[in-house]
C-alpha cells in the first residue's frame, strides 16, 4: 500500500503504568489514583494521508475484532479535533495494532493521541498542546498522557498530569508479557477492596523502587489467575529489577538493568510459555 507524499506517521507508544495506587472511590463511580507514567519504545503504528472524507482501516496482528467505525477512538479523535480547530479537511487513517488490544498498555488510548499528533500535523491546526489534551481527556483519561508519551506522574483519574525527570528511566530494558486473557477495567476497578495503601512517593528524579505497587493486580488476578503466574515468572527470572503489572491488565512487565539480562530473560519465558504474548523493549 503505497503512502502519498504528505503521509504523516506517528507511533501509538505503549504506556506503562509503572506503579499504579488506588486511593479512593470518588462520588462519581471513578477512582482516584496516582500512578507513574512510562512509555516504552514499541507501539502501535497510524499513518495519516489527505483524503476528501475520514477513513481508517486497520490491520496488524491484533487487528481482528477491532470496530473501524465511528465507535473507534481513532475516528473519535479525528472528528473532535476537526469540530476543535475548524478544518473541513479529511484524512485516510491507516492504524497497524501490534500490541495487544484492552491489555492495560494504551491501547485505544495511544492510538487515539496518535491521531491527534498526526493529524494536527497533516491538517496544518494551531492547537497548544493544553488544548490537545483537554480534547484527549473528552477521549479517555490515558489520553492526555499519551499525547507527549514521557514520563510523567497522573492524579485525579490520571489525566491531572505534573512532568517528571525521566533520566533515570529512559533507556532501561524492558520486558513485556501477556497471558492473552481478556479483563475488563470496570470490574477490575470494581473489585478492589476500598483500601488505601498509601499515596505514591517519587523522588526527583524518580528512581527505580520496589515499593511502587500497582494496586489493581490482586482484583485482576482473581478474574484471571493466569495474571499472577506471568508475574510469578518474571519475579523468578535473574535480573529484574521491579516487576508489575501495567494500568488495568493483563500486561505484565519486567525493567532490567542490561538489554544482555533482559533479552535471556525473554528466551526462557518464550521457551516455558511459547503462547504467550512476549516484547522486549526499553523505556523511552
Amino acid at each position: 500500500m503505497s503512502e502519498t507524499p504528505r503521509a504523516v506517521r506517528e507511533t501509538a507508544f505503549a504506556k506503562i503504568n509503572l506503579a499504579l495506587h488506588v486511593r479512593e472511590r470518588m462520588a462519581d463511580g471513578y477512582h482516584r489514583i496516582e500512578t507513574l507514567f512510562a512509555f516504552a519504545e514499541d507501539g502501535d503504528a497510524l499513518v495519516c494521508e489527505p483524503a476528501n472524507g475520514l477513513t481508517l482501516e486497520i490491520a496488524g496482528p491484533f487487528a481482528a475484532g477491532l470496530p473501524s467505525g465511528s465507535d473507534n477512538l481513532v475516528l473519535q479523535a479525528a472528528l473532535a479535533l476537526r469540530e476543535s480547530s475548524g478544518t473541513r479537511e479529511g484524512a485516510r487513517l491507516s492504524l497497524e495494532k501490534r500490541l495487544p488490544v484492552a491489555a492495560g498498555i494504551g491501547g485505544g488510548s495511544a492510538d487515539a493521541a496518535a491521531a491527534l499528533r498526526g493529524l494536527a500535523r497533516l491538517w496544518d491546526v494551531s492547537c497548544s498542546p493544553d488544548q490537545l489534551a483537554e480534547i484527549g481527556r473528552a477521549l479517555g483519561a490515558d489520553v492526555p498522557a499519551c499525547l507527549a508519551s514521557l514520563s510523567c506522574f497522573g492524579g485525579g483519574r490520571g489525566d491531572r498530569l505534573r512532568p517528571v525527570d525521566g533520566s533515570a528511566l529512559r533507556g532501561r530494558p524492558l520486558l513485556l508479557v501477556n497471558p492473552g486473557v481478556p479483563v475488563p477495567t470496570p470490574a477490575v476497578y470494581a473489585g478492589w477492596d476500598g483500601e488505601d495503601r498509601g499515596p505514591l512517593d517519587l523522588g526527583e528524579p524518580p528512581a527505580i523502587d520496589t515499593g511502587w505497587r500497582n494496586d489493581l493486580a490482586a482484583p485482576a488476578i482473581a478474574l484471571e489467575g493466569e495474571i499472577g503466574e506471568a508475574l510469578d515468572r518474571l519475579k523468578r527470572l535473574p535480573g529484574g529489577d521491579l516487576v508489575n503489572m501495567s494500568g488495568s491488565g493483563a500486561t505484565c512487565f519486567a525493567l532490567f538493568a542490561d538489554s544482555a539480562a533482559r533479552d535471556d530473560a525473554a528466551s526462557m519465558l518464550r521457551a516455558e510459555r511459547p503462547d504467550w504474548w512476549i516484547r522486549a523493549s526499553r523505556l523511552r
